[in-house]
């Protein structure tokens, strides 16, 4: 039988844990984010399908090739160009066509290739998911996160994916953040006004 995790490590990974918008100037290695890919590659997704793509953007050109997404977004674009990474976690909308290596017990091409929406709707549902994961390991890992949607996704579309079948669902800066720049926290829901049993 598993044992729970401890105290320290949940207030790490969430209770502690704050979406940064400053950042140190302290980079983050390509060992990292690979560290981190296979790590998270591991949670699990719809029918094993792991329709998420993700692209870490670090170098100088490839963030100026980001910045048009980000005008008009309030402080979105100075926390992308202030951050070592942006990560794009994106989906393939053509996911399924790796379903008989990721999923050999069962046939489900056809149900994915028959039906667009449905494919679609997999592809983000999980796409999200695995997104999530690279934030909870990220912290694990000793990373700050700010995940953000507020980007224009035609424009990242575009510039990064024109000619796939790669879509951006949302984007989310890595690096070490500066603690004496936080805001104070907001509050959360209480679970009486969240959650109810059934």
């Amino acid at each position: 039988m598993r044992k729970s995790l401890s105290k320290e490590v949940f207030n790490q990974l969430f209770t502690d844990a704050r979406s940064h918008h400053h950042w140190k100037d302290k980079p983050v290695s390509d060992e990292d984010l690979k560290s981190l890919y296979e790590i998270i590659k591991y949670g699990p997704t719809s029918g094993n399908l792991q329709p998420a793509r993700i692209v870490f953007v670090r170098s100088d050109e490839g963030k100026r090739k980001l910045y048009p997404a980000l005008e008009g977004m309030g402080s979105n674009l100075g926390q992308v160009q202030s951050a070592p990474v942006t990560a794009i976690i994106a989906q393939d909308k053509l996911f399924w066509q790796e379903a008989p290596k990721l999923f050999p017990r069962m046939d489900v091409k056809e149900m994915f290739e028959n039906d667009a929406a449905f494919a679609e709707s997999i592809a983000y549902r999980s796409s999200s998911l695995t997104g999530a994961y690279l934030i909870i390991a990220a912290r694990g890992m000793g990373l700050d996160v700010c995940p953000m949607s507020g980007f224009q996704n035609d424009i990242i579309d575009e510039t990064f994916f024109k000619g796939t079948s790669w879509k951006a669902n949302f984007i989310c800066t890595i690096g070490y953040g500066d603690d004496s720049r936080l805001y104070p926290r907001d509050p959360r829901l209480t679970f009486d006004e969240a959650c109810r049993f059934e």
